[in-house]
């Protein structure tokens, strides 16, 4: 899943997450089999530092989402996008996650199966009437939900399924009955993972897989992460809740393009797109959706239109290191802070596309954007982490 990506600058981000979780992550991207990638352990940490790959790549080029979600894992990642973790804390909760819960799946065995054809209603029915350990773990789109438990209790429920009018119940290549009951032993060890990491404000919100609604208070996420492990996914609703809220071209960020589908399925009219990014050239397919005039219409007239048309950019270091700046914005660092006016407005400090920032350590810092430069937010000599803002511009509006 990592292929595509090699030589692109955004990789280095793999680098980065093999120093902060001691693990060979290039490996798991670019030579690990199915059987390896069947371990929940090695699955979710590959795919979400994949995703933050294709993140990056994305927000080199500036262009940002104007509301979030993810699918189980993908709820990591968005908390990421958002702001609202960093890159080193989701890593950490990122790998104790996949931990604990290949400890739950290896304690208890279980696996999920995809129903076909079948209602919400008719689903949950099922896996009561099987009469064991047999939940729905996904809502994921009109006629197609994924129930997940013990293999005899799921082979119960899958009859019973078919019974009721199911087209098709597919097995899932996964090490674990997820977000079910099942996954209860790694609920506390994940709890306490949650409770040594800070959270921030989501910008721009993030719809929670729990409820299927959109959380900005930092205090929500602990808890709705913990409930996660053991609650469906409701990935129906939570598209329904972006359309409500006004969205109408969704972007799937990482390898594979199952949600992206899930859109189609999901949300029915011709004002909504959906297009999956797990390639460069995928990158540049978004970007001329973005930009193409029926895309840039709609958006301007959406009630989501205040995040696309913001003109704050965050340049940010790829690396860690100590934290340099070119000397002719120097000067900048750190008087002047989000919030606070320029002392001499008359004066902007103009900034290039590619226009070097400064240094963290040896690595360049580059400007994605082009605009005004308003701050330098760190401090010369400070140690910064990659994906770490250094800078703040605001970015010309034709951007």
């Amino acid at each position: 899943m990592g292929a595509s990506w090699v030589g692109h600058p955004s990789f280095e981000l793999v680098e980065n997450a093999s120093d902060v979780t001691g693990r060979d992550v290039a490996d798991l991207l670019l030579a690990a089999d199915e059987d390896a990638l069947k371990e929940t352990r090695n699955a979710q940490l590959a795919t979400f530092v994949s995703s933050l790959v294709i993140l990056d790549a994305a927000e080199r080029l500036g262009l940002e989402p104007a509301a979030l979600a993810g699918h189980s894992l993908g709820e990591y990642t968005a908390l990421v996008a958002s702001g609202s973790l960093s890159f080193e804390d989701g890593l950490r909760l990122v790998s104790e996650r996949g931990a604990a819960m290949q400890d739950a799946a290896d304690q208890q065995v279980g696996t999920m199966l995809a129903v076909i054809g079948l209602d919400d209603d008719s689903v949950e029915a099922a896996c009561l009437r099987a009469e064991g350990d047999a939940w729905v773990a996904n809502y994921n789109s009109p006629g197609q939900v994924v129930i997940a438990g013990a293999p005899e209790a799921l082979e119960r429920a899958a009859a019973i399924a078919k019974e009721l009018g199911a087209r098709r119940v597919l097995s899932l290549p996964v090490g674990g009955a997820f977000h079910t009951p099942l996954m209860a032993p790694a609920r506390e060890r994940l709890r306490k993972a949650l409770g040594a990491v800070t959270f921030r404000e989501p910008d721009p919100p993030v719809v929670s897989n729990v409820d299927a609604r959109p959380h900005t208070d930092p205090a929500d996420w602990p808890s709705l992460l913990s409930a996660q492990l053991c609650a469906p996914v409701r990935w129906r609703q939570t598209l329904l809740q972006l359309a409500e809220a006004g969205a109408s071209t969704f972007a799937e960020l990482g390898p594979g393009g199952v949600l992206s589908a899930l859109v189609r399925r999901t949300l029915e009219g011709e004002q909504y797109r959906a297009v999956s990014v797990a390639t460069p050239a995928e990158l540049e397919s978004m970007v001329e959706l973005l930009t193409s005039p029926e895309v840039a219409g709609e958006r301007a007239a959406s009630p989501l239109r205040e995040h696309y048309q913001m003109t704050e950019r965050l340049v940010v270091s790829p690396s860690p290191g100590p934290f340099r700046p070119v000397e002719a914005f120097a000067a900048a660092a750190p008087t002047l802070q989000i919030g606070r006016e320029r002392p001499d407005p008359a004066a902007p400090i103009s900034v290039a596309v590619g226009e070097l920032i400064g240094w963290a350590g040896t690595t360049e810092i580059r400007s994605p954007f082009a605009g005004t430069l308003e701050a330098i937010i760190v401090l010369s000599g400070e140690r910064v982490v990659a994906g770490q803002p250094v800078a703040w511009l605001r970015a010309a509006l034709d951007e």
